[in-house]
Parts: structure tokens; C-alpha cells; sequence
């Protein structure tokens, strides 16, 4: 019979020798077809020509928006592809959030922040919340703000069932059935 620690120890260099193999295979998955080491850049979002704020007081969802000088700055450090992937990704997403409010939440107002820098939101308690637009990377975004509660950020990818849970205290001003 095999003595139980000479199994263990076995054991164990397999799983030595097993990890050695899929930390090779993750090296060589970071090169290209030629044998060249990928570069990543962490790119961020350039900051914005203009430095005014938006006061927000009331219930409200705010699309922001690079300047035109912004975008071109984003448009000088992105690739071509990707920016114009984004652009495209950005425009069906806000358009989609628009439709939800206007559709579920039509008592919510729409603020477009276009050449700002600051948001200012002013709570019911008469607390204020700024949030600097530079410092968030996304190029175009949505805040949603009900003055009982702090503003957030909203993906816009989700920004359906985002805007739901935001507003969920409060019951949707209207409901269309189709």
C-alpha cells in the first residue's frame, strides 16, 4: 500500500506543475501573431474647454456631453474604429434613455449639460452635491437626481431598469399600455 503522504506530495507537484503551465500559456496569449508584446493604455477622458456649472433643484435626469474641443481631443487619442464604435454605442444609448423617461417617467426632466464642467445638485435639506465632469470617464453619461436623495451616476446600458430603482420610491407619474 502507498503510503498517504507520498500521495499528497505527488499531489501536490501536479498542481505545482499544472499552475506552471497556464501562467506560460497566459504570457504567450499577450502577444500578437508576430510575437510582439500587446500595449495597453490606460487613455483618460481630456478635460473640457468650459468650466461653468449646472444648478439641478428638482427631480431631474442630466445627459452630459464632451465640448466640441473635448471630442476632438477624445478623437485625437482614440482609434478610429473605437471612436467611431463609441459614437454610435453613445447615440442609440441616450436615445433609448430619452425614450424611457419620456415614456415611463415623463414628469422627470430631461436637462442636456452641454459645455459644463460642474454639476451642482441641491438637496431638499438645502445640502449641495457637485460632480466634476472631468473627472468621470465617459465621454456622454446620465445622472438621475430626486432632491431626497443623492444624485448617481446611471449606465446607460441599463439605464431601463436603473432609472426604475432610482425612482422607486416614488411611483411612475404614467404608465402607457400597449
Amino acid at each position: 500500500m502507498i503510503n498517504s503522504s507520498v500521495i499528497r506530495i505527488n499531489f501536490i507537484y501536479i498542481i505545482i506543475f499544472l499552475l506552471s503551465l497556464s501562467c506560460r500559456d497566459a504570457k504567450e496569449k499577450n502577444k500578437t501573431s508576430e510575437g510582439k508584446s500587446i500595449k495597453i493604455e490606460n487613455k483618460t477622458k481630456p478635460a473640457g474647454s468650459f468650466s461653468d456649472t449646472l444648478k439641478i433643484v428638482s427631480e431631474a435626469a442630466v445627459f452630459y456631453y464632451p465640448d466640441s474641443l473635448q471630442l476632438e481631443k477624445i478623437k485625437a487619442i482614440t482609434e478610429k474604429n473605437i471612436f467611431d464604435g463609441s459614437m454610435h454605442e453613445y447615440f442609440y444609448q441616450i436615445r433609448y434613455a430619452h425614450n424611457v423617461l419620456e415614456k415611463y417617467w415623463p414628469g422627470i426632466k430631461i436637462i442636456e449639460a452641454r459645455n459644463v464642467r460642474y454639476l451642482q445638485f441641491i438637496k431638499s435639506d438645502e445640502t449641495i452635491e457637485y460632480i466634476d465632469l472631468d473627472t468621470k470617464n465617459d465621454a456622454y453619461g446620465l445622472f438621475v437626481f430626486d432632491p431626497m436623495k443623492k444624485p448617481i451616476q446611471l449606465e446607460l446600458t441599463n439605464a431601463e431598469s436603473e432609472i426604475g430603482l432610482y425612482f422607486s420610491t416614488s411611483k411612475p407619474l404614467k404608465r402607457n399600455k400597449k
